[in-house]
């Protein structure tokens, strides 16, 4: 009968296996090994689903909503968007958006930082005529780095912290990692901006690509408000700022009537609408940057129970309601609460109000609501959404009042006041209070898959330690490193874990390390802080494969890039993490 130790570790091996192999979800996978592990008695069955309540998996998921409404508000936007020139020389532009990469993701999850910033990175390397490809791996390796610096920056980080309160006595700290994981952040960023970038291939399709799949420009009116006419502006005033969103400002409408021509040199008033063109992102950004609003802005009071609104795309097919009529005449935005913002056909310009056009089959519409109203909406009007396409509408007014709330919630925790998921559970109910998050969008907010898998992960690691499997393999580990000093050993777990999370998820990269490394710590007699804060730096550092890290995956289609482009920037940067680490790690948490 094979013994426990054999069991868990065959178990482990054969989960390797398939999370490498990757044609099964690896969230499945997970939950499918902590199963089998509960049917071979090897998880208590009472502890099957405790991963599930453990305070690691609260933090990651509580990360993303509030990572969700910082976005919403614009806060970071803005400071990005002040950040960009497109005239910059390419090491210097890699330079500050690696640096502003990096510090999002010290205080955001750093998924949502490459979210945000990687459209930003496309639209300037379009201006500039240049491939995306030679800095969007930069990006994404620098968003990786930058998370290295905080507890809340990357779920290695966070699962490092909940182990050592469940071993040790006490989590983590905030910023208990910013000293290794700044110097490492700093090196790697100067590499990627100064070297790393010239070791990639300069592929012009990747920039096609992403082009093509931005596609659908369309004609859309926005209403002048006070706010935008803050001193004498003309039509013509607004030029600069539309060619920098990429739009076209076609006139101007006042009164119900269409001035003729493009009413340059008339001067904007409020209540005026100005008629647009442009892709929706623009459109969006372009009425924040302009404090412009929309048809119909005092049917879209947000609520707890509506939250932030959406610009939908819906085709038009054949037989649909609103073919053949006008958005007033099924009184949309009375009946639903949802307004026609804007309407592509094929490339043509209008005259016509938008809210007056006679549909036709074909044309795409741009619809502008809460996600829910958007979808009965459509429904109603027996058009089809189309799926990816939805962007969200910035609520820059309230960009000052999430910072706050995120402030405070990171500085009562810091203070301890209160623990840190209780802190964030706090934030999260006051972005849903003010309006910058919704009751949906909590839910959509949290990355379901990772919950699951590392919620099965932590019984299993449990199992895995209490069987002697994580003591077997750091004996293994010292015994290859035997007579050498114990900074030789903790090289060897370094380059151990760094090598895994190349080619699995971070959170299982960690749970099966971190207790590797408090048996060598036991083993060594030296200070397990060392060892498991090695294993945070390796655990983050994927730079490899693009299956490694979330954010390479992200970056692979829009970048062009292929399998094996990763290593031709990552390897060094790797070794270069390596020697930085480790001199960081002995200084600051001697052995």
């Amino acid at each position: 009968m094979p013994s426990d130790q054999t069991l868990i570790m065959g178990i482990f091996a054969i989960l390797f296996v398939l999370l490498v192999w990757g044609r099964v979800r690896y969230d499945l996978v997970a939950f499918g090994a902590l199963v089998l592990a509960a049917i071979l008695g090897l998880v208590p069955k009472e502890e099957v689903f405790s991963g599930f309540g453990h305070s690691a998996v609260a933090i990651i998921a509580l990360v993303l909503i509030v990572s969700r409404g910082l976005v919403g508000s614009g806060a970071i936007e803005k400071l990005a968007a002040r950040l960009l020139d497109s005239e910059r020389p390419l090491p210097l532009h890699i330079a500050v958006m690696a640096i502003v990469g990096a510090g999002l993701s010290a205080v955001i999850n750093n998924v949502a930082a490459l979210a945000l910033l990687m459209p930003l990175d496309i639209d300037t390397a379009s201006k500039a005529k240049r491939a995306v490809s030679l800095s969007l791996m930069p990006l994404s390796f620098a968003t990786i780095l930058g998370g290295m610096i905080t507890l809340i920056g990357t779920p290695p980080n966070i699962v490092i912290a909940a182990y050592r309160e469940d071993v040790l006595g006490a989590p983590f700290g905030m910023f208990d990692f910013a000293p290794v994981g700044l110097a490492v952040a700093l090196v790697g960023i100067a590499f990627v901006s100064l070297i790393g970038w010239r070791l990639l291939p300069k592929r012009e399709g990747a920039l096609e690509q992403e082009i093509a799949f931005a596609e659908g420009r369309y004609i859309a009116e926005l209403r002048v408000s006070e706010k935008s006419i803050e001193g004498s502006k003309t039509v013509y005033d607004l030029y600069p700022l539309a060619n920098e969103h990429d739009i076209h400002v076609l006139g101007l409408v006042r009164g119900g009537k269409r001035l003729p021509g493009f009413a340059a040199r008339q001067e904007i008033r409020a209540g005026d609408f100005l008629v647009v063109e442009g892709e929706p992102k623009s459109i969006e950004s372009f009425m924040g940057q302009a404090e412009l609003e929309f048809s119909g802005s005092e049917k879209h009071t947000g609520s707890v129970t509506s939250g932030g609104l959406t610009l939908t795309e819906a085709i038009v097919p054949e037989g649909a309601l609103i073919a053949g009529r006008t958005a007033r005449g099924l009184s949309l935005l009375y009946r639903h609460s949802v307004t026609l913002l804007g309407v592509s056909r094929n490339g043509q310009r209008f005259t016509d109000r938008v809210r007056l056009l006679t549909i036709k089959p074909g044309d795409v519409l741009l619809l502008l609501g809460d996600a829910q109203r958007n979808e009965a909406a459509a429904s109603y009007l027996g058009v089809l959404t189309l799926e990816g396409r939805k962007t969200q509408v910035v609520q820059r007014s309230k960009a000052g009042l999430s910072i706050a709330i995120f402030l405070a919630a990171i500085g009562a925790a810091v203070i301890g006041w209160i623990s840190l998921p209780v802190a964030l559970s706090a934030a999260v109910i006051a972005l849903i209070a003010v309006g910058l998050v919704s009751g949906r969008e909590v839910y959509e907010s949290i990355e379901w898959k990772v919950i699951v898998l590392l919620a099965s992960l932590i019984p299993l690691a449990e199992a895995f330690e209490n069987s002697g499997g994580a003591e077997l393999i750091a004996s293994q580990i010292l015994s290859i490193t035997a007579g050498f000093p114990a900074w030789v050993s903790l090289l060897a777990l370094l380059v151990v874990t760094m090598t895994l999370s190349d080619f699995l998820n971070n959170v299982a990269t960690t749970l099966i390390s971190a207790p590797i490394a408090v048996g060598m710590a036991a083993a060594t007699e030296t200070n397990p802080d060392t060892w498991l804060m090695a294993v945070a730096v390796a655990a983050s550092c994927a730079f490899l494969t693009p299956i490694g890290h979330k954010n390479n995956t992200i970056i692979l289609g829009p970048g062009g890039y292929r399998f094996g482009d990763y290593w031709r920037m990552g390897l060094l940067l790797e070794v270069l993490v390596v020697l930085v680490a480790l001199p960081m790690l002995l200084l600051v948490w001697p052995l």
